[in-house]
């Protein structure tokens, strides 16, 4: 959906907002993780959120999540206020919690399932993103049959099948190889062009964040804030067999040294 503004230019529309958000973990206040957050993500964006280790990223993913509430401001999807999980918005975890005594089918569809959706359509749904993550022919594996990737993938099309605003990922490829992990990039770019489904995802390596994102969004060390917000174009460059010269260009090895100056520069304060 698009909006205009007083101008008359097109406005994409806001799916989240955070305003003003702060949490602490004890009622003094003096633990806070994160301070005056303010954060809009925007219908269809891939929006990547970097810091160092404690910042409070994953924090924030829970409370747009909905796993927990802000000690102060507010969080709202669509102008509601979020209160509690929401199929609306999918999470997929570093650690994929799969269920282990079912199968890849029954893992994806299961919450359809909680969702009360026929079987004849939530077995439909299921397949057609079983076939999304490339998992055919495993469709009837349990999940130790399955090496890390395609766990994965199935947590990746467990959210998906539900059709969510909002697709939440916590560094969901920091366990995987290197190999392993740029075919899962290329799977989740390409279900982002195809779903338009609006992603914020953690992740600790720049050049992760710079590849995939279309907005990377740096934080401060504890308690985090909102230290940079950078728009970018690479993902709409990067294909097959450009993919290197996107990485390797001017503009992508300027924009990464800024990003790890920022965050090193937040690491080192540690250890004063």
């Amino acid at each position: 959906m698009m909006a205009v503004d007083g101008q008359g230019r097109l406005e994409k529309t806001a799916v989240v907002a955070l305003k003003d958000v702060s949490l602490s973990y004890n009622s003094n206040k003096d633990d806070n993780a994160l301070e005056h957050i303010d954060l809009t993500l925007t219908e269809g964006e891939f929006v990547c959120l970097l810091g160092p280790s404690g910042c409070g990223k994953s924090t924030l993913l829970k409370i747009i999540a909905g796993f927990i509430s802000p000690t102060a401001g507010t969080a709202v999807m669509d102008g509601e206020p979020i209160n509690g999980a929401d199929w609306h918005r999918g999470v997929v975890f570093q650690q994929p919690p799969l269920y282990p005594w079912l199968n890849v089918m029954e893992n994806v569809m299961f919450g359809l399932k909680m969702r009360n959706i026929p079987v004849h359509e939530s077995r439909r749904l299921a397949e057609e993103y079983i076939d999304k993550v490339g998992l055919r022919e495993f469709r009837h594996c349990k999940p130790y049959e399955l090496s890390g990737g395609m766990k994965q993938r199935v947590a990746i099309a467990r959210s998906l099948v539900n059709k969510p605003r909002v697709l939440l990922m916590d560094e969901p490829f920091g366990a995987l190889d290197a190999l392993t992990r740029e075919q899962m990039q290329i799977l989740v770019r390409n279900i982002w062009w195809d779903s338009k489904c609006t992603i914020l995802f953690i992740t600790h390596d720049v050049d992760e964040a710079l590849s995939l994102g279309t907005r990377v969004i740096v934080m401060s060390k504890r308690p985090g804030r909102i230290l940079r917000e950078l728009k970018t174009e690479f993902t709409y460059k990067i294909s097959g067999d450009n993919s290197n010269r996107t990485r390797y260009s001017d503009q992508f090895l300027e924009l990464r040294e800024e990003v790890l100056n920022l965050i090193n520069r937040q690491e080192l304060t540690y250890q004063v």
